[in-house]
This record gives structure tokens, C-alpha cells and sequence, in this order.
């Protein structure tokens, strides 16, 4: 069983000072409504967004654009899916809205408030409580069950004493996801006891612990066979039905896509019209 960190060698959050958080009760106020009249912020209603974001990565003395000039609108509650041939920017767009990269130009913005200008310690406890992400290789620890991978983001945001403290509220939570994606009877088993589509489901549950508000999908089937993908997109559809999860999805299977509400299709770095 993995031990919780010592509130001792918990990272150190900064003072609430030029936009950063002392406490998750920071972070939420943080990224509350602003009042504020500004142009680029999305409209009421819309719950992840960008404006005008542009990415380029170098080889050598070489500048490569990947996005130029994405503009993105994610409403709450919405299942969407952004496809794109490889290499036109899908996975650093995901990247960037959360938080997991920052653009060379533009904003990036969760319930109405900019993010991608949050000091490293805001970005980091903004991903452990409101975004959960999953990616098309599981990254399960190997040494740890089923169960433990599961918890492994409540051992991340909470001292030991924290931890020890809400330990049967985060098991509870933790069977009740392994039900929810079909592993009830594997909580106990390592990752190398498992199929793919078993993994991948673990990963879902993972990601879902902490009960954020946006799943980040980053080719979610890409390594398993098509029937094997389909029951893993059957397990997203139930929880943005279910648990009106907002989902913003990477792929390049126009079947999985089709799985969700709305399309979005890049381009050479831009969005396609039409």
C-alpha cells in the first residue's frame, strides 16, 4: 500500500499573491465568474475555452507553428470531440487547456476566469481537483492494485493526517468508480493482471476520484481493439449522461468521434469552417 505524503513534504503553495492559491477554497474563488467586460472571456454558459492560442515547438534553429489561432467554446455538460490528422495540433491543444502546457500567445480559460497565466503551484492543485485526464497509455504504477491506482490522486493532495482523516470517504468513492466502470471484481489485482480495456477503465476511475468538473481525453482507445474501444467509450457516454461530465476528447477514429455531442476538426493548427 502506498503511504501518503507527511504534510511535511507536501509542495509548498505559495501566497495568494499576483493570482496564486494558499487552499482549494483560493482556487475556486480564483475561478469564479468575473464581472469584469473583456472581449476574449467566453460567454456565460461556456465551461473551458480559448481565445486566439498559439503554439509552435522548435527543431534546432527552426520554429514549428502546431495552433494557430484556435478560438474553442466547451459548454458544460458537453461530450466533445477534436479530431484531426496526425500531427495538426489535437494533443497540444488538449495539452493546453489543462494547463499541462502553456501557449506562446492567447488565453486559456475555465469557468470564465483565465488559467494558463496561474503560477506552476495553482496549475498543479487546478488539474488534481477540477480537471481529471486520461491518456491513450494508462500510466497505472505497476506495484500498486487496482484500488491504490485509484486513490493515488487523493495520496497526492492530501497529507497523511488529511488523508487518514477522509480515508473511508475516498474508498467508498473509489469501489463506487470501480462499479461504475466495470472492475468491481478486480480491485484487488495489478495492472499486468489486467486487459487493456481493464486498464483504461482503471484510468477513467482514477481520473474521476477527486470528482473534477472536466475529463481530458487524450486518445482514450487509441491502443485497444475496436470492441475493446467501444466498451470504453460506452463507459464515457454513461458518465456524461450519468454525471453530466463535461468531456473534451482527442481522436483521430471518426467512429469514436461520432460518439459525441459535437466535432471540432483541426487543420494545419486551425479549426475548419465547414
Amino acid at each position: 500500500m502506498i503511504t501518503p505524503r507527511r504534510a511535511a513534504d507536501a509542495p509548498r503553495v505559495p501566497a495568494a499573491a499576483n493570482g496564486d492559491v494558499r487552499t482549494l477554497a483560493d482556487l475556486q474563488r480564483r475561478v469564479e465568474p468575473s464581472s469584469a467586460v473583456n472581449p476574449l472571456v467566453p460567454n456565460v454558459g461556456v465551461h473551458l475555452g480559448c481565445r486566439n492560442l498559439f503554439k509552435s515547438y522548435r527543431k534546432g534553429a527552426i520554429g514549428i507553428p502546431v495552433l494557430q489561432g484556435i478560438d474553442l467554446d466547451v459548454h458544460e455538460g458537453e461530450f466533445l470531440a477534436i479530431v484531426g490528422q496526425s500531427g495538426c495540433g489535437k494533443s497540444t491543444l488538449l495539452h493546453l487547456l489543462g494547463t499541462l502546457d502553456q501557449p506562446d500567445a492567447g488565453e486559456v480559460f475555465f469557468q470564465r476566469h483565465r488559467i494558463d497565466n496561474l503560477p506552476s503551484a495553482s496549475r498543479d492543485m487546478l488539474r488534481n481537483r477540477h480537471f481529471g485526464m486520461i491518456f491513450q497509455f494508462y500510466h497505472l504504477l505497476p506495484e500498486l492494485t487496482t484500488l491504490e491506482n485509484i486513490l493515488a490522486p487523493a495520496f497526492i493532495a492530501e497529507s497523511t493526517f488529511g488523508y487518514w482523516m477522509r480515508r473511508g470517504a475516498y474508498r467508498r468513492r473509489a469501489f463506487e468508480l470501480l462499479e461504475l466502470v466495470g472492475l468491481g471484481h478486480r480491485a484487488k489485482h495489478k495492472p499486468r493482471e489486467l486487459s487493456g480495456g481493464e486498464m483504461q477503465r482503471a484510468a477513467i476511475a482514477r481520473a474521476l476520484l477527486l470528482k473534477p468538473k472536466v475529463l481530458l481525453a487524450d486518445e482514450p482507445t487509441g491502443n485497444l481493439d475496436r470492441s475493446t474501444g467501444e466498451s470504453v467509450m460506452q463507459t464515457l457516454g454513461e458518465l456524461n449522461d450519468r454525471e453530466k461530465l463535461t468531456i473534451v476528447m482527442v481522436t483521430h477514429d471518426p467512429w469514436i468521434a461520432g460518439q459525441a455531442d459535437r466535432t471540432v476538426k483541426l487543420v494545419e493548427g486551425r479549426i475548419a469552417v465547414g
